[in-house]
């Protein structure tokens, strides 16, 4: 039996495989696209529905106090969610990915036995993920707006230690959301370290410039030391999801 001629056509390249065109500015929409449905894939896949998100500077050093408490609050609440029994509800700790009060969050996780996400950015001075996050939940972002969505969308709480201005931005957005009942879910909020963020911000010039309501201030919370921290955590959790 005679063998096929082997055909000497050239075939044009799938769409789909096109990297000049995926990385073009006229596929633009397909990356963010991209970065919404992959995360999302990839949650489902490890049963990830209910986040505490964590928010602090990537620059505080572990010696540092804020960055021993992060990981003790992410440790303790990691080991409480781990122990919940009848219930499909699991909370897991959630951060940026990078170092300092992130890398805090990441390891109090991994220390008491439970998985982590990390939120990466791909941005000019790079941030280096650490080495905590649970590897199937490391992430890298080159939208800003889209890792912003990721943090806020499976968010049960929120914790915010001190920080610059991205915990700034995350923290005012935020916050925008719940005063305008945009984010209609219930997400309590805790401000760690008060005398940091009371000299940062004057709350009560808010209020007397007539800028807030002065009931806007209940949207948060603020704690100086973990117990408390992780006990207001437990029962706004247990209250809102567990009940």
């Amino acid at each position: 039996m005679a063998k096929k001629k082997a055909s000497s056509r050239t075939w044009p390249q799938k769409a789909y495989k096109n990297l000049d065109f995926l990385n073009s500015p006229g596929a633009r929409h397909l990356r963010i696209l991209s970065e919404f449905i992959e995360p999302r894939q990839r949650f489902r896949k490890y049963n990830i529905k209910d986040t505490i998100v964590f928010f602090g500077s990537a620059r505080t050093n572990p010696k540092n106090r804020y960055y021993k408490d992060a990981m003790k609050l992410a440790e303790k609440l990691t080991k409480w969610s781990l122990g919940l029994t009848g219930s499909q509800r699991r909370f897991v700790i959630a951060s940026g990915g990078g170092g300092g009060i992130m890398e805090a969050a990441n390891r109090g996780a991994k220390k008491a036995g439970g998985k982590s996400v990390g939120l990466n950015i791909s941005i000019p001075e790079e941030q280096e993920p650490n080495l905590y996050q649970s590897k199937e939940l490391s992430f890298i972002f080159h939208y800003f707006f889209v890792r912003k969505f990721w943090f806020v969308y499976l968010a049960k709480a929120l914790v915010l230690f001190p920080g610059g201005f991205g915990t700034l931005d995350e923290m005012f957005e935020i916050l925008t959301l719940v005063q305008t009942k945009t984010l209609r879910k219930n997400v309590p909020i805790v401000i760690y370290g008060s005398d940091y963020w009371k000299k940062l911000i004057d709350f009560d010039l808010f209020i007397k410039e007539n800028m807030i309501d002065k009931k806007d201030m209940k949207l948060f919370s603020f704690f100086d030391d973990v117990d408390s921290a992780f006990n207001f955590l437990k029962a706004e959790l247990t209250k809102h999801y567990l009940k």
